[in-house]
């Protein structure tokens, strides 16, 4: 009953099932411990965070390159401002308010200069009303704390790529965009002040990159549900195949003629008309249909030369 499973085209469907459903298990396994090593890594920075805010400060060559254990520390550095060189940066957000950060180079005695962002304030760094609040750049040396963070990159919330920006702003703050601005070395790293002077207001540190549960942890989730749905489907498919077919070699096995409206495993259609089918008997209440006469052909004039030659006869004898 079952030997249909050995046909060509069963042993397709087998193959392509008995791949499809481990590939979809294992894809959805995948994306499920992606999603948990975002949750985990969340948690961490959590910790981190915490940790960096009792952290006592460290010097900042103490804290570079800046890690995912060192983002947010609180580091120290020593240098003076280049007043030359303070820029605005656009389309920041602080408690879901618009503005921008004031930025400056600070030049420290290794000849390297780090970015410190001063603070926040709100408006448009287009504006002239809102650039003349920002106060002046301090003077001399000056003791710097903040909070360090990484380099920005083109996927970080609120940068602006591809240039196009008046002069005196930074869309990123990172050293590739601040190498063709100043001719001296930039940290790979930047610090946003923990006291920032009025009106400015302190830019709190975020989060190291790719340890919230941002989109992209919640997209890894859904494509785990996306996968197991298709590993059931598989299945769900097959077992609907084989019961039809098993339903259909039963029925031969009985003698019960399958349906022959195309839907069974049977054959193709054959309706009214087709070679080989019966005509359809007639409806209740009618009569069957009589059969149609044979036509007899008239004779024609080349198939009887004795009618011609009759008149023909006929004269004569009357001469």
């Amino acid at each position: 009953m079952y030997r249909f499973l050995l046909t060509p085209r069963w042993w397709g469907i087998n193959v392509f099932a008995a791949l499809s459903i481990p590939v979809c298990l294992f894809m959805g396994s995948w994306q499920l411990g992606r999603f948990e090593t975002r949750v985990d890594s969340h948690q961490e920075q959590q910790d981190h965070a915490a940790e960096a805010e009792s952290a006592a400060v460290a010097p900042l060559a103490e804290l570079l390159p800046v890690t995912t254990e060192t983002s947010g520390r609180h580091a120290r550095v020593v240098g003076r401002y280049d007043a030359t060189r303070q820029m605005l940066v656009p389309d920041r957000e602080l408690d879901d308010r618009k503005g921008f950060y004031v930025l400056t180079l600070l030049r420290t005695d290794a000849g390297q200069a780090l970015p410190v962002v001063r603070g926040w304030l709100p408006g448009d760094a287009d504006t002239p009303a809102d650039r003349a609040k920002v106060p002046a750049v301090p003077t001399g040396e000056v003791t710097v704390v903040g909070a360090l963070q990484a380099s920005e990159h083109s996927t970080s919330d609120g940068v602006h790529v591809g240039g196009g920006l008046p002069t005196g702003q930074l869309g990123m703050i990172s050293a590739a965009s601040l190498v063709n601005i100043v001719s001296y070395d930039v940290y790979d790293a930047w610090i946003t002040v923990t006291k920032a002077a009025e009106p400015l207001q302190a830019v709190p540190p975020a989060a190291a990159e790719g340890t919230g549960l941002d989109l992209k942890a919640f997209q890894n989730l859904g494509y785990t549900g996306e996968w197991f749905v298709f590993a059931g489907f598989v299945v769900f498919m097959w077992f609907r195949l084989f019961r039809r077919e098993a339903e259909y070699a039963r029925d031969v096995a009985l003698g019960i003629t399958p349906p022959s409206d195309g839907s069974g495993p049977g054959g193709p259609p054959r309706g009214p008309g087709a070679p080989g089918a019966p005509d359809p008997a007639p409806a209740p209440g009618t009569a069957a249909p009589e059969p149609e006469a044979a036509v007899t052909p008239e004779p024609t004039a080349a198939a009887s030369p004795a009618m011609d030659a009759a008149p023909e006869t006929a004269g004569a004898t009357r001469g």
